[in-house]
């Protein structure tokens, strides 16, 4: 077992125990409330809480923006040179940062699909909804403040303790 230590090559790695452990639940916690985050939007389908699509998101927070407890905006890779996708967000930001919506940002449009049940490409399908924002407004009974709600709350809270203003979750395909 000696020799097998000795031939371990530690100069790739300079991270300290605290960085490693730190690391370790770090991810942990962001796998949490990634299923969190999933509990919750299939919940706020459930409910009929669930506002999908940019436009519908603007047209809702416009109307009504003190029902709307969480805005989660998806994009992946490919979306990141749609400048007015990213214009898009920006004003949504603004106006969630405004209202004290809590926001967070998704990579995994993907999985969102699978999560919230979105029918594959097939010609008898519907155009699919647009996954680049989601609203859950406020369910109109207690038992819709779900402990998912809570976590991803609290998981807002504490990036923007940490002046992450927009917390980020990367949302793994299963």
């Amino acid at each position: 077992n000696d020799s097998e230590l000795q031939r371990l090559d530690y100069s790739a790695s300079d991270m300290t125990l605290e960085e490693v452990v730190g690391c370790s639940i770090a991810d942990q916690k962001m796998e949490t409330v990634a299923q969190a985050l999933e509990e919750l939007l299939v919940t706020a389908q459930r409910q009929d809480s669930l506002t999908v699509g940019v436009y519908e998101s603007a047209k809702l927070m416009n109307i009504d923006p003190d029902s709307v407890v969480l805005c989660i905006l998806a994009t992946d890779e490919e979306d990141e040179d749609d400048i007015a996708l990213q214009i898009h967000f920006t004003l949504i930001q603004a106006f969630c940062c405004d209202n004290d919506i809590n926001i967070l940002r998704v990579s995994g449009v993907q999985r969102l699909a699978q999560v919230l049940g979105e029918a594959g490409a097939d010609c008898n399908a519907n155009e699919p909804r647009d996954l680049h924002c989601l609203l859950v407004t406020n369910p109109h009974t207690d038992s819709g403040k779900s402990q998912a709600l809570k976590a991803v709350g609290s998981y807002c809270e504490e990036s923007r303790c940490q002046n992450q203003w927009v917390p980020f979750l990367a949302l793994q395909e299963r």
